[in-house]
């Protein structure tokens, strides 16, 4: 397989982790999602060096074909479930600050933001990580 049919794939992927978020977060609440993700590890297998960079640019192109805008809590949640496929010890981060208040939600990998601005890590209290 090519590496532009494996990108395409990895984009479908998303694409469907995007709509199985929406499906999961209506039926039954961010909670299950939340529990969902807690108790999925990182596969052990091998994996190529640039993995993080094209799940996170398949995540991005799948946004832009969803049909509905893809907030960063839906953005994050996916990349840290496929990256944990792709087994890479993916961590979803949540953050906020009070005043102004700020919300937000990123991927980070070996302490590493991978999905977004390093500045959200330096600039927001961690709410929760997962």
């Amino acid at each position: 397989m090519t590496n532009r049919a494996r990108y395409a794939l990895l984009t479908l992927r998303a694409l469907w982790e995007l709509a199985r978020y929406d499906l999961v977060n209506v039926t039954f609440g961010f909670k299950r999602m939340h529990r969902q993700l807690a108790s999925q590890r990182a596969r052990k297998r091998a994996r190529p060096p640039e993995i993080e960079k094209l799940v996170v640019d398949a995540v991005g192109l799948a946004g832009c074909f969803y049909y509905k805008p893809v907030l960063c809590l839906q953005r994050s949640v996916v990349a840290a479930r496929l990256l944990r496929n792709a087994g890479v010890d993916a961590r979803l981060v949540i953050g906020y600050r009070a005043a102004p208040f700020l919300s937000h939600a990123w991927v980070e990998v070996e302490d590493r933001v991978v999905n977004d601005s390093q500045a959200y890590k330096e600039r927001l209290q961690v709410l929760c990580t997962i």
